[in-house]
């Protein structure tokens, strides 16, 4: 399987896996090997647990399938971060072939605000990833990859766009987006990237997330779910 631009060999425990990766496999030599044990699956259980009471929602059994492509997206992002590339949780739409991640609170809207975008939009937009696309730091450009874990919907595509924005959404009666800094959405970036368990990685994993900040341009946007809020939005953060 290859994300972006980087070839895993997975093996995996159940055959309903591959088919949920289908559009991600190819016949590229890999370059490192990702395999699920039976005692990955408990341990993601455990680990969606923890992130359910920070965030103040109730607990989900999860299936053992659904187990192992947690386990499988850990593994791909703990990989990728040695390539400077981040999984971060948003919702990222592309429209006129560049990208626009939007990041918030659980049951905020992003989704419904990117696929307002969608409708606006039209044979202009493509819907990159609905909730954990990675994110490659480069020289030339921050780009925003497709990734096979993309929320309920399964809202993705396997492509690699450049990165033109970030933006921070919270609920409002009236649409207002501004600039933000770097300083300001700092703290939401950290928490809504991956960061690798291995203690060792952590200085890597902050540069990388402190340079992301430092690179794309950051806004904030109250927003209701009327149309306008998606034309407001491109009409600041394409410029």
């Amino acid at each position: 399987m290859e994300i972006a631009g980087h070839t895993g060999r997975v093996t995996s425990l159940f055959d309903s896996t591959p088919h949920q990766f289908s559009r991600y496999l190819t016949d590229r030599a890999p370059e490192f090997s990702v395999a699920v044990r039976e005692a990955d699956l408990p341990f993601e259980q455990a680990e969606l647990d923890r992130e359910a009471l920070e965030e103040g929602f109730k607990r989900r059994v999860f299936t053992d399938p659904f187990l192992e492509r947690a386990a499988i997206q850990r593994k791909f992002a703990e990989h990728l971060i040695l390539h400077d590339t981040l999984l971060v949780h948003g919702s990222t739409v592309a429209v006129d072939g560049k990208a626009y991640l939007f990041a918030a609170r659980s049951g905020t809207g992003k989704s419904t605000h990117t696929r307002l975008w969608m409708a606006a939009f039209g044979g202009r937009a493509l819907m990159v990833n609905d909730d954990k696309p990675f994110l490659e730091i480069t020289d030339a450009a921050v780009l925003a990859h497709g990734s096979p874990w993309s929320g309920k919907h399964g809202l993705d595509t396997n492509i690699c766009v450049p990165l033109a924005g970030i933006c921070l959404l919270e609920r409002g009666a009236e649409n207002v987006i501004r600039r933000a800094s770097p300083q300001e959405l700092l703290p939401m970036l950290l928490h809504e990237s991956y960061c690798p368990r291995d203690p060792g990685q952590y200085d890597r994993y902050r540069a990388l997330v402190e340079e992301l900040a430092r690179r794309v341009p950051l806004w904030r946007m109250d927003c209701n779910r009327e149309p306008e809020a998606a034309q407001m939005a491109h009409n600041a953060m394409s410029q």
